[in-house]
């Protein structure tokens, strides 16, 4: 079975992959993320977990890289990791009382056999209609600043919401596992 590597440095995605009992490696993809002028938030995050399988797989040709990217997508607008306080807390204001699309992408390359696919499991995501005082609280608690749409649902962030619905429960928290099985078996890994 051919070598499998991680493109991420996402310890969520990290115990996600961790699940599924296989042996893998962990490479650092250094994609620039930045999005295209007018780029859709799906189309941003397909395009930069395609990008981190690509350039993972470019350094180690023989191995199966997972590259995985995830915007938040309210009403048409990428909302990424915040990266401090201040805009994740713009962030969850803007959400609040709001419905937000977690856009995740995952792509699966395998250089040495030409295998290349991607897949994006969307995640519909309600906020309740949160006042500031539970937004700083949450903040103070949680520092999901490394989270797109600042929130954790794995965590503290789930009272943040008032429902979710998705094909994969995990797509939320950034590696959706089920396509994800899928694309591997598709490469040629035997999972079970």
């Amino acid at each position: 079975m051919p070598r499998l590597i991680l493109g991420s440095t996402s310890r969520y995605r990290r115990e996600l992959l961790a699940r599924l009992r296989i042996p893998f490696d962990v490479v650092a993809p250094e994609v620039d993320e930045t999005p295209l002028p007018g780029e859709a938030p799906d189309a941003l995050a397909r395009r930069l977990a395609l990008a981190k399988a690509h350039a993972v797989a470019a350094r180690h040709p023989d191995a199966v890289v997972i590259g995985s990217d995830q915007v938040a997508d309210l009403e048409g607008q990428s909302l990424g990791k915040p990266g401090d306080h201040a805009r994740a807390t713009a962030q969850l204001r803007a959400m609040r009382g709001r419905t937000v699309m977690f856009q995740t992408a995952l792509a699966v390359v395998h250089r040495a056999s030409g295998f290349a696919d991607s897949a994006l499991v969307p995640v519909r995501v309600r906020f309740r209609a949160l006042d500031d005082a539970e937004i700083e609280a949450y903040l103070q608690a949680e520092q999901p600043y490394d989270c797109a749409g600042s929130a954790k649902s794995e965590g503290l962030g789930i009272a943040l919401l008032d429902a979710i619905t998705s094909d994969d429960p995990t797509a939320l928290v950034g590696l959706p596992l089920i396509a994800t099985c899928r694309l591997l078996r598709a490469a040629g890994l035997r999972l079970l």
